[in-house]
């Protein structure tokens, strides 16, 4: 199969995936009841923003122009060991393997079993081959390559058993906003889509809010209300209330808006339901410390210019195109490096 072949079965996907129908359906159902994070709202967020930014023909084609990924030269087979933190996390990486020719031996998440073998049976009813190029397995074995997401932990754990092989290993990231006060409601009600959605559970939501001295939080809390019906979500219910009896325990200072908790603390990470914050003093030297942790973060919110940092604006971090990668790795520069081998 061609290039040009592959990325046209995308597109086709991508226009299957967009129109929802009774199949679709009841795989997200599913999903859901599967795991109770995946809540519809969320599931379908995510394959909306997969079709617009990871499935456009155009974009697809412009993505790969600069990759010889015609001939089937030294194809090889790479392990995928997916996260299942949100729904379809691991898209992305599928998809890199997929369009440059090499096979894909997923590993799929417990907790996101549903979603990616549905669309891996619509491409191979559509185009047989492709089943071969594409398949879930319970362990990896005879694989030339790997790609693992995992935990701080398991990252440990991936490092000695997939060292030997060409890698990419992706440990806990998160995300911080930067904000100077001025904010419109607007960039705020749009910072609750990068904190609230997935119900904080990316690598791409902010848990975490650098501010100046005297920042207005309860404007912010206000702002964030609107999301309130967020704690109708008995999990998320659940973790708002147990962080909240653990700071009121604690004597730790914080504010609430009855569906998010904030005090200051200087970790970057975040538990579920609450957010975290530090006061800046000069900018400069701000953006300095963001770029010296670098490794620790996926995105910088901010609507300011700051010195050395790429920036995402407010409300586009669940958004990513096709060229953002994880961690900053060029995944597809992997797979084109892997035929060289």
């Amino acid at each position: 199969m061609k290039l040009k072949d592959r990325i046209e079965l995308l597109s086709v996907l991508g226009k299957k995936l967009s129109k929802s129908d009774e199949q679709l359906d009841t795989v997200v159902r599913k999903a859901y009841h599967h795991n109770r994070w995946f809540v519809e709202d969320n599931v379908r967020a995510s394959i909306r923003a997969i079709c617009q930014e990871f499935l456009d023909k155009d974009k697809l084609t412009a993505w790969t122009s600069q990759y010889d990924f015609d001939s089937e030269r030294n194809a090889k087979t790479v392990g995928l060991v997916m996260a299942g933190n949100i729904p379809l996390v691991g898209f992305h990486d599928w998809l890199c393997t997929f369009i440059a020719g090499h096979k894909s031996m997923i590993k799929l998440s417990e907790k996101d079993k549903i979603l990616l073998p549905y669309i891996l049976d619509f491409l191979a009813d559509i185009a047989p081959e492709t089943k071969e190029q594409n398949i879930v397995v319970d362990f990896l074995k005879d694989f030339d390559a790997v790609i693992a997401t995992g935990s701080n932990n398991s990252s440990r754990y991936f490092e000695t058993y997939f060292g030997k092989y060409p890698n990419i290993i992706r440990k806990n990231r998160t995300s911080v906003a930067v904000l100077n006060g001025k904010e419109s409601e607007e960039e705020l009600m749009n910072l609750g889509q990068d904190i609230f959605k997935y119900f904080g559970l990316g690598c791409r939501n902010v848990s975490k809010i650098y501010v100046p001295k005297g920042f207005d939080f309860e404007r912010l809390l206000e702002v964030l209300h609107e999301y309130r019906e967020i704690v109708l979500h008995h999990k998320y219910k659940n973790n708002f209330d147990y962080n909240f009896s653990m700071l009121i325990l604690n004597k730790i200072k914080h504010f609430s808006n009855g569906c998010l908790l904030i005090h200051e603390n200087e970790s970057f990470h975040s538990r579920i339901a609450d957010l975290h914050y530090s006061v800046y003093k000069d900018i400069t030297n701000l953006a300095a410390h963001l770029n010296e942790n670098a490794e620790q973060l996926q995105c910088v919110v901010t609507g300011m210019e700051l010195p050395l940092l790429e920036t995402v604006k407010f409300g586009e971090t669940q958004t990513p195109t096709l060229s953002d990668y994880a961690d900053g790795v060029n995944t597809l520069q992997f797979m084109e490096l892997l035929r060289q081998n």
